[in-house]
């Protein structure tokens, strides 16, 4: 589990920080099931309004809401920083997303543009404080471990992302004609699945990969030059597609396709060496993740030689996969040792073991769903008849998870009421 050296009584942030984002991010899951639902098979209809709300309220509703919550997290674990004032931090990063989210997906669905300045605000004020406190905190790291390098590439995308989103949605609000409007677009949906969603995946896992089941370390080269490399392809992208030099575009993700597909085989081969011969159903959904990666980047390979919508569909919703996969292994680690470190760090000797805050029989159920989910939508590609049921399954997978952080929740304030304590502790900050 966690490296409790790593992790002091004064860094550790309060459960209410990770939950809140984390109910956040499961709430706009369950909205993005019902989204399946209202929309069905327009969800595959290129650039259609249905696609593009539903991939928004996927990036920014869900993602971005654990991938906060995560970071708030691991921070500390992996680079010993400590957020100053991380509840109100997080509160008000919280609600101006919510609403900054809310207002976006509602002017694609009205053509208001109004409600694009308003996103502009809420969504750029709250992305661009988070990453600059986080950003500010890493650059005066003396020491860089590879994960907390990455990290800093990886919230170096997160600006850059916003900054282009910031042009597309004064240009739907027509404050300019949006001229480079094509490659801008590109470039953010560029840096925001690449440089954002996995690079962060990547660094994270350089640590957390050894710590959570006890495996040999990534090569060092890998850790090193991985993160860098992806971040130097990532700005060369750019500068390609503003240019529409398309060779140079093509080239360049070739070999991010390449990158992260030999990260992938990397993971699953660190996994397959564990010193632990237990298989938790988080190792599962970790290899769920990484078979995902290698899966959706091949056929983003083939897509550059052979442009078939159907497989760019498929690479989607593999990508899609990878990305909720890890996402849910990493909660199925952090909710029960976060509920348990706070209330064992409190002096409660009442508190809670981890597997009574979430049984692994309780994941494993949960992965057996999210498999149902991931083939449901797979199959729809071809029938789209299927996406009804991809919805409803979608609908169960958050709301399971919306039940888990609640029953965690209740757990810890239940415990703070009724449970004895040790007389001598050392007090956390409460929520």
């Amino acid at each position: 589990m966690f490296d409790q050296q790593g992790l002091s009584l004064d860094q550790a942030p309060p459960v209410s920080v990770v939950f809140g984002l984390f109910l956040t991010g499961a709430l706009f899951g369950m909205l993005s099931g019902l989204l399946v639902l209202y929309y069905g098979e327009d969800i595959f209809a290129p650039s259609s309004i249905a696609t593009i709300i539903l991939t928004h309220v996927l990036a920014l509703g869900v993602m971005m809401s654990f991938m906060l919550g995560a970071l708030f997290q691991m921070l500390p674990v992996i680079a010993g920083i400590v957020l100053q004032n991380p509840i109100s931090k997080s509160n008000l990063v919280k609600i101006l997303l919510i609403l900054g989210t809310l207002s976006l997906i509602v002017g694609f669905a009205t053509h208001a543009g109004f409600l694009f300045l308003l996103a502009s605000v809420l969504l750029g004020s709250s992305l661009l404080y988070v990453a600059f406190s986080m950003g500010s905190k890493l650059m005066r790291l003396s020491n860089h471990s590879a994960s907390s390098r990455g990290m800093l590439y990886a919230i170096s995308s997160l600006v850059a992302l916003v900054l282009l989103a910031l042009y597309m949605t004064t240009t739907y609000a027509q404050m300019h004609n949006g001229g480079h409007f094509a490659a801008i677009k590109q470039m953010h949906y560029t840096f925001a699945l690449f440089g954002w969603v996995a690079l962060l995946i990547v660094s994270i896992s350089f640590q957390t990969i050894e710590m959570f089941y006890v495996t040999p370390a990534y090569p060092r080269i890998l850790g090193r030059y991985m993160p860098l490399g992806i971040f130097i392809l990532l700005v060369v992208f750019a500068i390609g597609s503003f240019l529409g030099v398309t060779p140079l575009v093509s080239t360049i993700q070739l070999l991010l396709y390449l990158l992260l597909a030999l990260y992938a085989i990397f993971t699953l081969r660190r996994l397959s060496q564990r010193k632990r011969p237990l298989t938790d159903a988080t190792v599962w959904f970790w290899r769920i993740g990484m078979s995902s990666l290698i899966a959706s980047m091949l056929l983003l390979i083939l897509h550059i030689f052979i442009s078939e919508r159907v497989l760019f569909d498929f690479a989607v919703v593999l990508f899609v996969s990878f990305v909720l996969s890890v996402l849910f292994a990493m909660f199925y680690k952090i909710v029960p040792f976060l509920t348990w470190f706070h209330l064992n760090a409190q002096g409660y000797f009442t508190a809670p073991m981890m597997h009574e805050v979430i049984h692994p029989k309780t994941a494993k159920k949960h992965m057996w769903i999210h498999l149902a989910m991931l083939s449901s939508l797979f199959v729809s590609v071809f029938l789209p008849v299927l996406l009804y049921l991809s919805g409803i399954l979608i609908l169960l997978s958050f709301g399971w998870i919306t039940y888990q952080i609640l029953h965690a929740n209740k757990l810890y304030k239940h415990t703070q009421k009724t449970g004895e304590r040790f007389e001598m502790v050392m007090e956390l900050p409460s929520d």
